[in-house]
């Protein structure tokens, strides 16, 4: 079983995460921003990937701390559920349309963070939130995961683009951590990561 839990406090967050793989249950998410619940939702939902988030953050300052604490500790959950990577299929890819809009997205679960984020949404604020932390929250959680992610998107609409990019990340992530069958070896020719 590779479900795990991870914490993270600090003077401007107090951040919970439980994340399984492996689990197809409903996601549970609390932030205290319910754009960014809906989000994580669609994350953990279309990657079938047992997902629990609650977050109390500065709020009153913006969105910027809890959001990025939540990449950060998501970040740290995954790559402590993946462990050496033995068994993983490693590279997953997934494109999404929603409308008018469409995401594609292509991971690499091998232990190095990068960040590869192309597309603009038209607004300075979705659901709320500032439009720019979207990125930094794909960049907290692939570089704290050791997962290289190529985002992009295109559309009109930004909500459709924004669910669009959780939805596939979703997608890839779940396929990038599943299990090979009958295959127990770590997907790299170095023999680890």
């Amino acid at each position: 079983m590779r479900r795990t839990e991870e914490k993270r406090t600090t003077n401007e967050t107090d951040v919970h995460v439980v994340f399984d793989p492996d689990g197809v249950q409903a996601c549970s998410v609390d932030t205290g921003i319910p754009f960014f619940d809906h989000m994580l939702a669609a994350l953990g939902r279309h990657g079938r990937i047992g997902l629990t988030v609650t977050a109390k953050g500065d709020l009153e300052v913006d969105t910027h701390h809890t959001i990025e604490d939540i990449g950060i500790v998501l970040g740290d959950a995954v790559r402590l559920s993946t462990g050496d990577g033995r068994g993983i299929r490693r590279f997953a890819h997934a494109i999404v349309p929603m409308d008018e809009a469409r995401a594609t997205v292509v991971l690499d679960c091998g232990g190095r963070g990068y960040l590869l984020f192309e597309g603009k949404f038209t607004g300075k604020s979705i659901g709320g939130i500032d439009a720019d932390i979207f990125e930094h929250f794909f960049y907290s959680l692939c570089t704290r995961a050791g997962i290289t992610a190529h985002i992009q998107f295109i559309g009109r609409n930004d909500h459709h683009k924004c669910e669009a990019v959780f939805k596939a990340f979703g997608i890839a992530l779940g396929e990038a951590l599943s299990h090979r069958e009958h295959d127990d070896r770590v997907p790299s020719t170095k023999g680890t990561f």
